[in-house]
């Protein structure tokens, strides 16, 4: 019996990835529901492809074209009441949350609640409500599987293993567009230039998140709680190369790692197909080609980002929230030519410095958070950056 799926993004760079390593296995898997935003025209090809039940979009008017483009058998429904009946609504077994910012949150929660299992590549859902999700998750009975090739790593690193027996975990961090450039070098980067990823194929907003290094900033957050480890046992190590993806330490000093060349649709299919393996479209791994591997310690005064979320990390609470919001719509005033690159971070830091945390927030309180550091970032004028 074929597994039944669920994309939420699939328009994306993880859920068009998703499709391909679907697209490689006939029979494996079906697809019950795409969410594809507002990318109507690539939608109405994947459901022509792919035949799900249901398919979502962001409006009603993306979805009168749909509605057009799309092959009979395919019900339209649209708006975030549509999303989550594309992640609750059908009768997925898992749905893969590849959807980009805190919009995947609500439709993640609706998944668990509705006893899907998650793929999960949306780290901003645990990041703004770790846990909420992680809670909601064990009451369910449901697998949070990482789709994040470091989470995945350390989800492969640590099977069969005793948690309690962990040291420590290292996610390795490529570096971005900009590892080799000192900070007086970032005045007046482009836009195009952020986008320049060396190793990765990522949507435009996780690659200028590489690059300032607040995506692994989420990451480590999304460690915490996928993995239940304090702050001070994650650790991060520059590897440009990324083919060390993350790795985990022991009590005995052991080191366990997981290596593979950058494409993310092993991870992809990782989470689609635990426990089992399948063989996979990409390439294998040739370290005698590679030849060298090589390893930076993170400078945190270079990367002043990621050391801003260990800290709202350890806050916790809204906190997190906070951060990720704030980096959102800066990242989206950068990408429009509105800030400069080294203004995103500023713009996260004034966020984080002017907000009240609460310590115990529910879901509403979460949004609401959200929404005022969403408001506060893009309120702040460039001449105060």
């Amino acid at each position: 019996m074929s597994k039944r799926i669920a994309i939420l993004g699939s328009t994306g760079s993880i859920g068009t990835q998703t499709l391909d390593v679907v697209r490689h296995h006939p029979g494996q898997f079906t697809v019950e529901a795409l969410a594809g935003g507002y990318n109507v025209e690539l939608l109405a090809r994947q459901i022509r492809e792919f035949r799900p039940r249901l398919a979502a979009v962001a409006t009603a008017e993306a979805a009168r074209e749909l509605t057009l483009l799309a092959p009979a058998g395919t019900r339209i429904v649209y708006g975030e009441e549509g999303l989550i009946e594309a992640a609750a609504g059908t009768i997925a077994d898992i749905v893969v949350t590849a959807l980009v910012g805190s919009q995947g949150l609500r439709p993640t929660l609706a998944a668990i609640e509705a006893g899907k299992h998650i793929g999960l590549a949306n780290k901003e859902t645990l990041v703004s409500a770790g846990r909420i999700v992680t809670e909601a998750a064990r009451r369910q009975g449901v697998a949070l599987l990482p789709i994040d090739s470091e989470h995945s790593a350390i989800f492969q690193c640590l099977n069969g293993e005793n948690r309690a027996e962990i040291s420590r975990i290292t996610l390795t961090a490529s570096g971005g567009s900009f590892r080799d450039k000192s900070r007086a070098e970032l005045e007046g980067v482009t836009v195009e230039q952020a986008l320049a990823h060396p190793n990765w194929s990522m949507g435009a907003k996780i690659t200028v998140d590489s690059a300032t290094m607040v995506n692994k900033g989420l990451e480590v957050i999304e460690a915490h709680w996928l993995f239940d480890l304090p702050y001070e046992r994650i650790e991060v190590l520059i590897h440009p190369e990324s083919v060390i993806h993350s790795y985990v330490e022991f009590a005995d000093n052991s080191v366990i790692a997981q290596l593979g060349n950058p494409d993310m649709r092993i991870p992809i299919q990782y989470a689609l197909t635990y426990p089992q393996r399948l063989a996979t479209p990409t390439a294998p791994l040739d370290l005698a080609a590679i030849g060298k591997l090589h390893f930076r310690a993170m400078d945190f005064e270079r990367f002043p980002c990621l050391k801003l979320a260990y800290a709202c990390g350890r806050q916790a609470g809204t906190a997190p929230t906070v951060f990720n919001a704030a980096n959102e719509v800066a990242v989206g005033r950068f990408l429009r030519g509105e800030i400069s690159f080294l203004q995103i971070e500023r713009a996260i830091e004034a966020a984080v410095a002017a907000h009240q945390p609460q310590a115990q927030p529910g879901l509403e309180e979460i949004h609401a958070a959200d929404a005022w550091a969403r408001s506060f970032a893009a309120g702040l004028s460039v001449s105060k950056l």
